[in-house]
């Protein structure tokens, strides 16, 4: 099997980054990912070309395998991961002018597709477990290992996120209300803010935060809805888990001339204390883990005030795909949010009905906003590339988060992932 690689073809340094060393070779393995390919590319709108006479697919957007003995092997050995790691790795690109992103939405599309769900037919899918892992234990998210888990994505770097997000600093979706519809192409980093703005207001409106309200903001980011809230006139307790993460929320508050009404500490939801009229928890659910969404929902309870209310804005997916891939180790586990899990609305619903006294309604859906802020935070990411490799980080690093931005926009944009705002009262 030959490999056509150009000499421009991105080469990682194992050294820094031993997983992407190149899996040793078996050739059961390897056909089983050439027959999967074939299989998968039958009816798939978009064309792999794997070598110089071998493409699959029915067009659309093209990928291009510049080492496909590699690109076999690494899909054949791991299949939740092996995919993204060959992108990581150099082994395959977007053919010169696809997005990556509407590359990925056709896969992305056969999983949100009832019809279409399953890439593979069912024989195919029963021998699965050949190439799949599990979650492996260290990245369990009691107190000890949730601080690890969160600090090693969220202590990256300030300065890293201050290159590419907007200058609220908020790293959750925006909302841009009838424009999150509008051509993609168009997407300005110029509007980020306003949306950012916009959606904060939503979560405070929606818990109706006013001069006096006492606030609990679990997982509070770099504080930019704490302040939004401490603006109006609120209280603000806002903790995190992350140090560096926190260190920059602190500074912000004072920044902002709201340190006085805000309270930013390095702390567990788990361990919080007292009473609040309203308790908000923006895309922090994600970082929970399954087996503690009954302690995050009953923490929630526990702090709210008689006749207080909370939000909590989550991204979901599918209850039928989260129950199917629960127990699955992923790409976006391995490099980018270790020991997270999506929940869906249902299991939401059932571990609030079942765990606590209170009631999740769901307000607002963000899907079209999130594929919008996304491709608004990639392309900045790479126009501001040489500001952030300038800080220490690779190209491998690059191609990373280009692939988690892009991975993630194709999910809302097919619907294979949403983004919620619920609002949860006492029943």
């Amino acid at each position: 099997m030959t490999d056509l690689m150009p000499a421009a073809v991105h080469q990682p340094v194992t050294e820094t980054w031993p997983t992407l060393a190149r899996p040793r070779s078996n050739p059961v393995r390897r056909y089983g990912a050439a027959t999967a390919i074939r299989l998968i590319a039958r009816d798939l709108p978009a064309t792999i070309h794997l070598d110089s006479n071998r493409s699959y697919g029915l067009g659309g957007p093209a990928m291009r395998v510049h080492r496909t003995a590699a690109f076999l092997d690494r899909l054949g050995q791991d299949a939740g991961s092996g995919f993204g790691e060959a992108y990581l790795a150099g082994d395959w690109d977007p053919e010169p002018g696809t997005d990556l992103a509407d590359l990925l939405v056709p896969f992305a599309e056969r999983f949100s597709n009832e019809e279409t769900r399953h890439l593979l037919p069912k024989w195919a899918q029963s021998l699965r477990w050949l190439v799949t892992r599990s979650q492996p234990g260290e990245q369990e998210n009691d107190r000890a290992g949730a601080r690890e888990n969160v600090s090693r994505h969220y202590d990256l770097s300030n300065a890293m996120f201050s290159e590419f997000l907007d200058p609220t600093l908020t790293y959750s979706s925006a909302y841009f209300g009838d424009a999150a519809a509008a051509d993609l192409a168009t997407a300005s980093y110029d509007e980020l803010t306003a949306a950012q703005l916009h959606k904060l207001d939503s979560i405070l409106d929606a818990a109706g935060v006013r001069s006096g309200s006492r606030v609990l903001d679990i997982g509070c980011g770099w504080a930019s809805l704490a302040i939004r809230a401490a603006q109006r006139g609120a209280w603000v307790t806002a903790i995190t888990i992350a140090s560096q993460q926190a260190l920059l929320a602190q500074r912000r508050t004072a920044e902002a001339g709201v340190g006085d009404r805000v309270q930013v500490a390095l702390r567990d939801y788990r361990d919080q204390i007292g009473e609040f009229d309203a308790v908000l928890s923006v895309e922090m659910i994600e970082a929970v883990g399954e087996r503690y969404w009954p302690v995050y929902f009953d923490a929630i309870e526990r702090r709210l005030a008689p006749g207080g209310v909370g939000v909590v804005q989550a991204i979901v997916m599918p209850h039928e795909r989260m129950l199917a891939t629960r127990n699955t180790f992923t790409w976006v586990q391995k490099y980018i949010f270790p020991g997270g899990l999506i929940p869906s609305i249902k299991v939401i619903e059932e571990v609030t009905a079942q765990h606590t006294g209170l009631r999740a309604d769901v307000i607002r859906h963000l899907g079209a906003d999130y594929a919008r802020t996304l491709r608004i935070w990639r392309n900045r990411f790479v126009d501001q590339w040489p500001a952030i490799g300038a800080l220490g980080f690779d190209d491998t690093f690059r191609r990373m988060w280009e692939f988690y931005l892009a991975y993630s926009e194709a999910g809302f944009r097919t619907g294979y992932l949403d983004d919620v705002q619920l609002l949860l009262t006492r029943r």
